[in-house]
């Protein structure tokens, strides 16, 4: 997986595809009298790599979880291509149902979520065939090209109880892939990984980006997302401080509690 030489900078992707391709206006989530998000406005643009970024309990996985209706905002507006997002399965009028966005908007979480019982082929073939009625030898050819771009052709009939951690989430990268999504969600992808691991998973977010791959990702890798992401926000208690190109975020925030933040990075 080596980085190919040709590849454009950040700003060149997005000044390429300035098509909005999510927002949110005024987004609020509670949990009973505990408000997590508090009135964020935001934007993805096609071709971006956004970075979110910010200290634990800050909102920053409620706040990309309510970009596919994980969780249900308390209030405020969702859009995806301008239609707005409802809280139901099916599409009406103008309107967009969670189940049509999560074609369109895919996620990658955590702790990878895979099916157990199934083979990593089975696993990255499962959606496009039950979900998206795909003809089966459609979806293993694209699921082979898929788990070769994620270094894991080799493991194709393998179970994930047999893979390593950073394995698994490059399975569940491809997984989601399959879905041939215009957005992907990373939320935390590195964070339950043994540290030697995580490389392997940012070299292929990093390939993603490369191909001109949207994606939102919530990350504590800072030198990754200075490196990788076109813009960076910066989220705490629920609002949105401090958002701009990596260079202005990360290499030089204004605020002295983004740079209290960050000092636990560079230490």
């Amino acid at each position: 997986m080596t980085v190919p030489a040709s590849a454009v900078s950040p700003s060149e992707r997005v000044a390429e595809a300035p098509e909005v391709i999510l927002q949110v206006a005024g987004l609020v989530k509670n949990y009973g009298k505990l408000q997590v998000i508090r009135g964020v406005d935001l934007e993805l643009l096609r071709g971006e790599v956004l970075a979110i970024i910010g200290p634990s309990g800050s909102g920053k996985s409620t706040l990309i979880r309510c970009l596919n209706l994980l969780e249900v905002p308390s209030n405020g507006v969702i859009s995806y291509k301008g239609r707005q997002v409802e809280n139901r399965f099916q599409s009406r009028g103008g309107s967009i149902g969670c189940g049509e966005l999560r074609r369109h908007v895919g996620m990658v979480f955590q702790h990878f979520n895979l099916f157990p019982h199934k083979t990593v082929m089975q696993n990255v073939c499962e959606g496009p065939i039950a979900v998206l009625k795909e003809p089966r030898h459609e979806v293993e050819a694209r699921a082979t090209e898929l788990l070769g771009k994620v270094g894991l052709l080799d493991k194709r009939d393998a179970y994930p109880n047999h893979l390593s951690g950073g394995q698994k989430q490059r399975v569940a990268i491809a997984r989601a892939l399959a879905m041939r999504p215009d957005v992907l969600l990373l939320d935390e992808v590195t964070s339950a990984l043994d540290p030697e691991l995580v490389g392997e998973v940012l070299q292929v977010i990093r390939l993603l980006a490369q191909d001109g791959m949207t994606m939102a990702i919530v990350t504590h890798e800072m030198a990754f997302a200075a490196d990788v992401a076109d813009r960076v926000a910066f989220i705490d208690d629920g609002v949105i401080r401090e958002i701009g190109t990596a260079e202005s975020v990360i290499r030089n925030p204004r605020s002295e509690r983004l740079r209290a933040f960050l000092s636990r990075f560079n230490s």
